[in-house]
């Protein structure tokens, strides 16, 4: 079994098909290729604003989230974004497919003993590593401590997942977005004076479609975590109720426009499951 660890512990990806897969496959392991079942369906994406500082315990939330979520047959993609710097910009940083587990009986009847059990063994392993994985670089792929990055161009990020994201034929695809969600880019900006301001939702999102930016997330579940996170250090910090409440109100209507539907507004906890 030595030399399994040694598949599922380097980062030697195996392409299947010329389609990017970041999780080796372990039924090519195996030598079980003919053998690999269907995929869930399910498409989980996670997108990252490097724009903001997220609290330690917030980060561990997030990933539990995630690691609850993702079963054997779904497939995983990682986005991280921000404004438009030289190191800072919008990243596909993983995308693979975790495989389904072997449970078709007849044929496992009809199999030989020793490619079953380095099959089986693989597909736990796989787990693990993906697990491991992720979290890595979902931790990489927060700001850092010392990063202060003024620009924060979520809605053109978001155009731009969408239409990477259109060749994806998964049906079932659910999206965690992990911002404060508070624009202030050239599109335009939801602070004034240094400090966040109260937005009217309906022009706004006027606004963002005159200039072409709705997106096409084609039926997506959204799950925002960190929504109007305070930066400790930073002054005017308070977020009001009422603030708050037309910030959710906007991108409520931003992503129905955009053929999805925001499943919860974490401000800033997620305190729903993924589904």
């Amino acid at each position: 079994m030595r030399g399994l660890a040694l598949i599922l512990l380097s980062l030697a990806w195996y392409t299947h098909a010329a389609e990017r897969n970041d999780i080796p496959s372990c039924y090519h392991y195996a030598k079980l290729d003919a053998q690999r079942p269907a995929e869930s369906g399910r498409e989980l994406v996670i997108v990252i604003d490097q724009t903001v500082k997220v609290p330690l315990a917030l980060k561990k939330s997030i990933w539990q989230h995630v690691t609850r979520y993702v079963q054997p047959g779904d497939r995983v993609v990682l986005y991280q974004f921000s404004a438009l710097l030289q190191d800072n910009y919008l990243k596909r940083v993983f995308d693979g497919r975790l495989e389904a587990l072997f449970s078709d009986q007849h044929a496992r009847n009809n199999m030989g003993m020793e490619s079953l059990k380095n099959l089986d063994a693989c597909l736990v392993k796989q787990k693990q590593f993906f697990d491991q994985g992720i979290g890595k670089l979902m931790a990489g792929s927060f700001a850092a401590e010392g990063d202060s990055i003024a620009k924060s161009e979520i809605i053109d990020s978001l155009h731009r997942i969408a239409e990477d994201l259109k060749s994806d034929p998964a049906p079932q695809k659910s999206v965690i977005l992990i911002s404060d969600m508070l624009e202030n880019s050239a599109f335009g900006s939801f602070y004034s004076n240094n400090q966040i301001r109260l937005i009217a939702p309906e022009k706004e999102l006027e606004r963002v479609s005159k200039q072409g930016l709705i997106a096409d997330f084609k039926g997506a579940s959204v799950y925002v975590a960190g929504a109007g996170l305070i930066d400790t250090s930073a002054k005017n910090n308070y977020r009001s109720g009422k603030i708050m409440q037309q910030l959710e109100d906007f991108w409520r209507r931003y992503f129905s426009a955009s053929d999805a539907e925001l499943m919860s507004f974490g401000a800033p906890e997620l305190t729903v499951e993924i589904k």
